[in-house]
Parts: C-alpha cells; structure tokens; sequence
C-alpha cells in the first residue's frame, strides 16, 4: 500500500481531472508496453485484443479508486487494510456518484463481452489478418499497441471525468436527468447491436464450415441493413456513455468543482465517440473490411447488388 501511497503523491496535481486523467492514462499505455514487448519479439498478435480489454478494465477501475483513495489518504494519513481500499469507493459518505458505477458498469459489462469474443475468435483462428505484415515490422507493430494505448486513453474519457467529480460535488450531480436516460438507452441499444450483429455473422461462419449453406459474403440480418453493423453499434453504445456523462458535466456545480468550461466539458465527453467513429471508419475497421472484401469479391455481380442497396454504417430503416 506504500506503493500505492507514493503515487498518489507523486500525481496530486491542483485539477480533480488531472488527479486522475493523468494516472489513468499512463496505467493505459504501461499495460500495453507490457504486453508490447514480448508480443514484438514473438511477432504474435494473439494477446493484442485480450490487452486491450483488460487495459479498459483497468483503467476504468483504477478511476473508480483514485478519487476516494485521495480522499482517505487526506483525511486519515493512509489508506488502509485491504478490505477497506477494495470497498472505499462504495463506502457511506457519498464519495462517487452513482454515475460513476453505472458508466464503469457499462464499460466493464462491454469490456468483457468483447474481450472474450475476440481472444476466442483468435484462438480458434489462430490468426488476425489485420496483422499479417505490420507484425513482421517492430516499428510497425508497436505503433499498433500504441495506438491501442490511445485508444483506450480516448475512449475512457467521460468515465475518467465522471469518476474525477470531487465529492464535494456529488450531492450536486442530482438525480436522474433526461441526458441519463438517452444516454443508457443509446448505450443498450449499441451493446444489443453490436452482440447481435457480431453473433450473427460467427453463426454464419460455423455454418459455412458445416456446409449449411456455400455463401461467401454475409448479407443476411443485421447485415442487410448495414454493411458493418457491429462497428455502428460500437460507436452508438460510446456515444451513449458520453451523453449520460455530459448531463452531469455540464451542471454547473460540476463544472466549478472540476474547473471546467462548458466547451471543455462536451470536449471531454465527445472526443470519445468521435474518435472511435473516426477509426472505425477511416482508418481500422470499415477501411480494412471493405479493400479485404473489395479484392475478393469485387467482381461478383452479388456482392456489388449488396453494396449499393446496403448502407456502409448506419443502417437503413425502410
């Protein structure tokens, strides 16, 4: 606990954000290095999605426990037994929000379904072809876990603001407000879309194998209305947590206790659907997806009747 003592020293800036943004983004990119390190040396990707997700389990957590850390190192010198750091963020005096265990819920809840998905999926496939020639490259290959690292990094970012709130400043985060309630339900219906779209296509691709069917692209579902429905789902159910996330935020008790502008606040909260957006459909996802599918199927009179009539990312209604 003496470790954990002396970093909080070492990071007891004067902003309740930097308190904590700042830790929490360095736990982001040392767990990747971690994993980095001998990934680049055995030019294996396997552990690159399973990191990822363990990395967003632990800075979210990490989060959680700084700010009522801080506050019983001030009052008490310490922090205690183990028990009682395990439990001081839920402990009775009001020092998180309720938003606060909810929106680390829900990014936990997202986390581990991912995380699990994609680690199975690579150890049945035994491979990612993402990675095919950057892991031959370390300095290609490490500007992947480094990204990643970033990623997260962004991702977190309204969680990190919502867990920073002083708690000073809980009692005035109020109750539930109409930003709650957009928020969750955006953040369910992406979860639901995203499971759903992801589920779909691993039963089509266990039915090719068992002969079900011979079709080679899939089009069916989900992926009839949206090319790559499990990417919109990932930026919904992120936006989703960044509006709930900007309700709180904005109120002007909040801002004062956190010295932020109004500007910076929505900045906070909307860097991060907007990044993942923006590298789902520029630079990692869609992109990859579509030149992989393009190169393969592009002469097929099928697969170009699916693209014209089928959205990219968001999908059609009618």
């Amino acid at each position: 606990m003496t470790v954990i003592s002396t970093l909080l020293h070492l990071t007891n800036y004067k902003s309740p954000l930097l308190q904590t943004l700042v830790p929490s983004v360095a736990a982001s990119f040392t767990i990747q290095a971690a994993f980095a390190v001998p990934s680049i040396i055995a030019q294996s990707e396997k552990f690159y999605d399973f990191s990822g997700s363990l990395t967003y389990l632990t800075v979210t957590a990490l989060s959680l426990y700084l700010p009522s850390l801080r506050a019983k190192l001030a009052a008490t010198g310490g922090i205690g037994s183990l028990s009682s750091f395990l439990t001081s963020p839920f402990a009775a005096g009001g020092l998180v929000s309720w938003r606060s265990i909810v929106l680390s819920g829900a990014v936990t809840i997202w986390a581990v379904r991912l995380g699990s998905f994609l680690f199975q999926r690579i150890l049945q496939d035994g491979k990612d072809s993402r990675f095919e020639e950057i892991k031959k490259s370390p300095a290609h290959f490490a500007g992947a876990w480094t990204a990643q690292a970033t990623w997260v990094s962004v991702c977190l970012l309204p969680v990190i603001a919502v867990n920073s709130i002083p708690a000073s400043a809980v009692a005035a985060t109020g109750a539930v407000k109409l930003t709650d309630i957009l928020g969750l339900g955006l953040y369910a219906g992406g979860l639901l879309f995203e499971v759903i779209a992801d589920r779909q296509k691993s039963q089509w691709a266990k039915e090719r194998k068992e002969k079900v069917h011979d079709e080679e692209f899939l089009t069916r579902g989900l992926w009839s209305v949206s090319r790559h429905p499990n990417y919109f789902g990932e930026s919904t159910l992120w936006t989703g947590i960044a509006t709930t996330a900007l309700g709180v935020l904005m109120s002007s008790p909040v801002k004062a206790a956190m010295g932020l502008s109004t500007p910076a606040a929505a900045a906070l909260c909307f860097a991060s659907p907007a990044f993942v957006t923006f590298l789902l459909t520029k630079v990692s996802g869609v992109p990859l997806s579509e030149k992989k599918y393009d190169k393969k199927f592009g002469d097929r009179k099928e697969y170009q009747e699916w693209k014209k009539n089928t959205p990219m990312y968001f999908p059609k209604l009618f």
